[in-house]
């Protein structure tokens, strides 16, 4: 029996009871499809901050590259200001571990209701790829003549071809497998260097894929479009902030964020690649016990799915559907009175029964 050997940090808030249900659905997809998951548990977060003065330990890279993935709650508390625990835990995992591609996909499903009018589940079903290393997200810059009237902040943004050109290329070939159809995010009427040379890129690597059909807009008109025309897309590429962006608001069409997975991927697989889902740490539900598990549990399938497990990656995905599309078991922000609990033993059990052909 194959073993994947993950590191688990549940982090802050809802992160603590999201991640026990994706856990639970995951090892029942395993004892399903035959294989095991050895789970290793940090407790890197912000109140470690707060005990410490560090989100992880120095050698927090050092003890998680010995792993195959990495399963991420949720990081955030209200009194540590959300730069410092960026900064301490998920940018160093990204970077330092090239994951410099963050996969969201965006689905609306059956049974859940779309904020858009006349829309119905299947019509609105893409993928945003979101440069995950480079772009506005540079810790280049400074202040200078702080508290006074004269405080200037300076903030550098930093694009690379070989940075822009990966990432764009994960993208083609991504929109290749699916709908053959790849849209850029980009500003280039007002971003004078950065978003130029973005397109640069963007269209000598578009002439490498003459089977993928291309196009591009800028991010504001690109994001009013994502509300009035959702079905246009299949595959979205962006620099950081344009991805980050975008990437919260697809899932928000769709029905809210609860429901929806990331992947900080480092597609060589020379690095452990990251899976949290696109919710926060959520202070203000933590510990009621009525948090949403779907996000986490279908960033599992996207782990499963990148471990080479297609098939438990699929069961699980479909028993999310069937769960969802039933409407029996709902948590709060679906319009439900269930649990974090029970929404998650509503999955697994859905995956035991399908795999038994019970009714």
């Amino acid at each position: 029996m194959r073993t994947f050997h993950i590191a688990v940090i549940p982090g802050d808030g809802i992160g603590r009871e999201v991640v026990p249900e994706g856990m639970r659905v995951l090892n029942t997809a395993g004892r399903l499809f035959g294989f095991e998951l050895d789970w290793h548990a940090f407790d890197w977060s912000c109140d470690r901050y707060v005990n410490t003065g560090r989100m992880m330990p120095a050698d927090g890279l050092e003890q998680l590259g010995r792993f195959d993935a990495i399963f991420l709650g949720a990081v955030g508390r209200p009194d540590v200001p959300d730069h410092l625990s960026l900064w301490g835990l998920l940018i160093p995992i990204r970077r330092g571990f090239h994951q410099y591609v963050n996969l969201r996909p965006v689905r609306l499903f059956d049974g859940i209701e779309c904020p858009l009018r006349n829309w119905q589940p299947g019509q609105i079903d893409f993928t945003i790829v979101r440069e995950n290393n480079e772009g506005e997200y540079s810790n280049i810059g400074g202040r200078i003549y702080e508290g006074t009237e004269d405080e200037t902040a300076v903030q550098q943004a930093v694009f690379t071809r070989r940075g822009v050109n990966r990432v764009q290329r994960f993208a083609f070939e991504l929109a290749r497998k699916r709908g053959k159809h790849l849209t850029s995010a980009t500003k280039s009427n007002g971003i004078i260097h950065t978003m130029p040379f973005w397109d640069e890129c963007f269209q000598a690597i578009g002439n490498e894929y003459p089977d993928v059909r291309t196009d591009q807009y800028h991010i504001d008109i690109l994001a009013a479009h994502f509300v009035l025309h959702p079905d246009w897309f299949d595959v979205v590429v962006g620099s950081n902030l344009f991805g980050d962006i975008l990437s919260d608001l697809g899932p928000a069409l769709a029905g809210g964020i609860g429901i929806a997975p990331s992947a900080n991927l480092n597609p060589e697989r020379k690095y452990p690649s990251m899976f949290e889902p696109v919710h926060g740490s959520a202070p203000d539900i933590a510990g009621k016990g009525v948090a949403n598990p779907i996000g986490q549990i279908r960033s599992g399938a996207l782990m499963l799915r990148h471990l080479g497990a297609n098939e438990a990656a699929d069961a699980v995905e479909k028993a999310v559907a069937i769960v969802l599309a039933e409407a029996k078991i709902r948590t709060a922000d679906i319009g439900g009175t269930a649990s974090t609990e029970e929404m998650g033993e509503a999955i697994a059990k859905k995956m035991r029964r399908a795999s038994t052909d019970e009714p």
